[in-house]
């Protein structure tokens, strides 16, 4: 698989399977089959690459904002609504949090007991109807979903997602897009550049800043919510820490990328382009801190307005700077600086102006103390990301030494796979979410249909993009270079890419099943295996041992990829629904 943008591990742990805390809405977990009780964002995820990643949290909390258990309790109403159970408690509106009477501090439980009963009134009496309605349900066996319901919320829950991965993913894409048109060096060139930048920069940001998911969330969920601000301002003081080094390597690559990549050309223009995209660093790290800062809020579609206006901003620039200017390769860096600082920005006019002011404290001295619980939660993050990331970032530095075609065709087969991946994993962060929802509520026979639900349209996104680059073949390769040498190894190749896209949408959807059923571990140790132990020897080994060239390392990607799907597949076909209930509810009575 790829990697362009700046997004990715063995999905050993997310926080789709984390469980959520108490809360002033927050009905008691242990004896309540409560989907709002149960209820799992389908929004942390980061990108490090063509592959996004959903991260490990090691805290078991995850507090929700009022709007998603509200979101969460509507869903009950209309399940018992479908299943033909009468619901006389009409729809009520919940008050946002309220502010706590003492300034919190970091000693503070993050975890409180939320506020009196009594603030909630009379939607007390209007919950507990719904309540013992929708226990009496569930233990007796009358809650039931349906295909076309599973399917529509697949629709809602994953297009949202698929539009902010897409958008996010074209920021690096244009690069390619506009530096492929100069020549085959340049764009083996950035190629081999963003490689880099990916291994020790943007992966390094992101999957430290992954901390903030819990850190940030938990703050809020307990009402502590100036201490929101507080953990953003140290995340983003870690992070400009951590650029000093990443600075430093970028500036002196040159030496190890010539010391590594046969064609000294290419070398020296990935070393231009790192140098140039150092000034940009800092803006990257403040906009992945910062959108921890919104998500904790509930404010999930900041990120995407902001998305809306920088990732056109950004295709726009690369053509200026590169094409209107007449800059050339090292237009595509600066297009790059100017994206990264715009994007915080972006969403600072968003969080002033419209929502997310209440989190902030001010900056204040504190933001330079008290590290150590969030760089422990960053690390597993960060040790995650990187592996998967070296994974796929390997296969680029291979083909460095194939010559400038094969990497410059890599680059651009990369790009393809990681565009169509966007798809897939969207789908599978929407589906684990439904069924952990259900798995939380004590509803087996309703996961195991969004199960099937969710796994027949990973299929059916894989047929469809394996026939749309098979069809498309020779002419999807003329979109991103206009070398005929480039372009014809593209078109020779991509069938074989194509024919992994099944695959990969499948093992996707297979860890989105095993991320819901709290299994991650699962998905974690096959993608580990296959990856490093089948994978990547059989890439190497027929790419360089058989002479097969770009062949050989797609190949072992193929089969790399097959592998995780077959051994996920067989264990989900074997696992048991009901002892995966049992589990999350024993998860609950621990959290």
């Amino acid at each position: 698989m790829p990697s362009p943008p700046k997004n990715i591990p063995p999905r050993a742990t997310d926080i789709e399977g984390q469980l959520p805390g108490t809360s002033p809405l927050a009905r008691t977990v242990s004896g309540s089959h409560s989907l709002a009780g149960s209820y799992r964002r389908p929004s942390f995820f980061t990108m490090g690459g063509a592959r996004g990643t959903v991260v490990p949290h090691t805290h078991e909390a995850d507090n929700l904002t009022d709007a998603e258990r509200e979101r969460a309790r509507e869903e009950e109403r209309t399940l018992l609504e479908d299943n033909a159970i009468s619901c006389a408690a009409s729809k009520t509106k919940r008050g946002s949090n309220q502010e706590p009477s003492t300034e919190p501090t970091e000693t503070t439980s993050l975890l409180g007991n939320g506020q009196d009963a009594s603030a909630n009134g009379g939607d007390a009496s209007a919950d507990a109807l719904i309540d013992q309605k929708w226990d009496d349900a569930v233990m007796a066996g009358l809650i039931k979903t349906t295909w076309s319901r599973e399917a529509k919320v697949l629709v809602q829950y994953s297009a949202p997602l698929i539009f902010s991965f897409l958008l996010q993913y074209s920021l690096t894409i244009a690069s390619i897009f506009t530096v492929g048109h100069i020549g085959k060096v340049e764009l083996a060139a950035v190629s081999l550049a963003s490689m880099t930048a990916n291994i020790s920069g943007y992966a390094v940001y992101q999957g430290l800043a992954t901390s903030l998911d819990t850190l940030c969330a938990q703050a809020y969920g307990s009402g502590n919510k100036k201490l929101v601000g507080l953990q953003t301002q140290r995340m983003v003081c870690f992070l400009w820490t951590m650029t000093i080094p990443i600075g430093i390597f970028w500036f002196f690559a040159g030496h190890v990328l010539k010391a590594i990549v046969p064609n000294q050309e290419v070398a020296e223009l990935a070393a231009l382009y790192l140098k140039v995209a150092i000034l940009g660093a800092p803006g990257y790290a403040l906009f992945e801190a910062t959108k921890r800062y919104v998500q904790a809020q509930g404010l999930f579609s900041a990120s995407l307005y902001v998305l809306l206006i920088g990732a056109p901003a950004n295709a726009f620039m690369n053509w200026f700077f590169v094409w209107k200017l007449e800059m050339g390769f090292v237009g595509a860096p600066i297009a790059v600086i100017v994206s990264d600082n715009l994007l915080p920005i972006l969403l600072f006019i968003y969080v002033y102006f419209f929502a997310g002011m209440e989190c902030w404290n001010g900056f204040t001295y504190r933001a330079f103390q008290n590290w150590g619980p969030m760089v422990r939660l960053a690390l597993p993050g960060f040790l995650m990301m990187e592996a998967e990331v070296l994974a796929f970032e390997i296969l680029t530095l291979a083909a460095a030494y194939l010559g400038t075609t094969t990497l410059a065709a890599q680059s651009v087969l990369a790009t393809i796979a990681g565009i169509m991946f966007q798809i897939p994993f969207p789908l599978s962060i929407a589906g684990s979410t439904r069924i952990a929802n259900f798995i939380g509520a004590s509803l087996p026979d309703a996961a195991r249909v969004a199960a099937k639900v969710n796994m027949s349209a990973a299929i059916i996104v894989g047929i469809i993009n394996v026939t749309l680059l098979s069809t498309l073949r020779f002419y999807i390769p003329a979109l991103f270079t206009s070398d005929e040498d480039v372009i014809e190894l593209i078109a020779a190749v991509l069938p074989l890419c194509a024919s992994f896209q099944l695959f990969d949408a499948f093992a996707t959807n297979c860890n989105g099943v095993l991320r819901g059923l709290g299994r991650q571990s699962i998905g974690g140790y096959a993608q580990l295996f296959c990856y490093y132990v089948v994978a990547l020897p059989i890439s190497m080994a027929t790419a360089f041992g058989l002479h097969w060239n770009l062949w050989g390392l797609w190949g072992g990607v193929a089969i790399g990829l097959f592998l995780v799907g077959l051994i996920e597949g067989i264990f989900l076909t074997q696992t048991s629904w009901e002892r995966a209930v049992t589990e999350a509810q024993k998860r609950n009575e621990e959290a």
